[in-house]
């Protein structure tokens, strides 16, 4: 659901950047208010974790089509919605700068579409309720599954509201919110398995973390960040090189009306944007400039997994050392 610059005119993407940038503050500022710094190095392996498993895309069968797990309900289960929306951010934020996965200007979007349904929404008030405080796995799973429909669900609809306002006449409303909500409907049900699946294993091997969220404060993270870490290399390094070679379900959409998988960019702010994204992609597709086949997306992946580690670490560093200094000067 990576939305490309050629979907949005700068006007909606400086509109969508705004109100995902107010999100963000509110997220920085319940993190520092509330979340225990001890947990703080999850954040960035749990982004990497997300990171990996977006690589690997599954087919849908009988469609053409192929998609991922978005990962905000299954982070937001991990960490809670706000720490969880700031990995998110992180997460897209590598993507567009070093893969050209997503534009630069359509982050703003992105982030909301992909980030604010699953961790604002979809996980407080569909997840929770469902999961209960002590859920099983058929709990688990009806309670990932629901949410993650929800989440897709809603970010496929904001990806038309987006396109319509942008003016990409490409795609005309009706047509392209009917094969976005039917498709990501498919990738929803995937993406809850998967979720289910991800927690109910957490669960199963670290009876200590039946809740690991927000409002759980005393919690050791040492295992759950062995576990997440040796997951995201093994799969950005290893399983990536599965993924079906079908489109997504945002191509596949597009490719159903407009007859190809990508729009060309026009106007020059998004030519703009685009070049911009070009000149710093180390790693464009997921793979080596110069392509080297599987080799190049095992690099690309395990790359990328390091990037998430460090940068996302860090800023959640940076959040508590402000933190720290803001309290001493009291």
């Amino acid at each position: 659901m990576h939305m490309a610059d050629a979907l949005i005119s700068p006007i909606i993407g400086g509109s969508m950047l705004a109100l995902s940038s107010g999100a963000l503050a509110y997220s920085i500022h319940d993190v520092r208010k509330h979340f225990d710094e001890s947990r703080i190095p999850l954040m960035g392996v749990a982004g990497a974790f997300i990171f990996a498993a977006q690589m690997v895309n599954f087919a849908i069968p009988g469609t053409g089509s192929s998609g991922h797990i978005a990962g905000a309900v299954l982070l937001s289960a991990l960490l809670g919605p706000s720490p969880a929306f700031i990995v998110m951010a992180g997460v897209l934020l590598i993507q567009a700068l070093f893969f050209a996965d997503g534009g630069l200007l359509a982050w703003g979007c992105n982030l909301f579409n992909i980030g604010f349904f699953g961790c604002f929404l979809a996980y407080p008030y569909i997840f929770k309720p469902i999961a209960g405080k002590s859920p099983g796995r058929a709990r688990l799973f009806a309670a990932s599954t629901a949410a993650s429909i929800a989440a897709l669900e809603l970010g496929a609809f904001g990806v038309t509201v987006e396109t319509l306002l942008s003016g990409v006449t490409e795609l005309p409303f009706r047509l392209f919110l009917s094969a976005m909500l039917s498709i990501h409907l498919a990738i929803a049900i995937g993406e809850g398995m998967a979720t289910g699946a991800a927690l109910t294993f957490i669960k199963r091997h670290m009876p200590e973390a039946d809740a690991l969220r927000l409002e759980e404060k005393k919690f050791s993270i040492s295992r759950l960040f062995l576990i997440l870490g040796v997951s995201a290399l093994f799969i950005g390094g290893g399983v990536s090189l599965l993924a079906s070679e079908n489109p997504d379900g945002l191509e596949w959409s597009i490719s159903k009306i407009a007859g190809t998988n990508e729009l060309q960019t026009q106007g020059a702010g998004r030519a703009f944007f685009s070049g911009i994204s070009q000149k710093l992609a180390i790693f464009p597709d997921y793979t080596l400039p110069d392509g080297g086949g599987p080799w190049g997306t095992a690099a690309a992946g395990t790359v990328g997994v390091l990037i998430c580690v460090l940068l996302i670490g860090a800023a959640g560093c940076a959040l508590h050392v402000k933190k720290t200094r803001r309290i001493r000067t009291k």
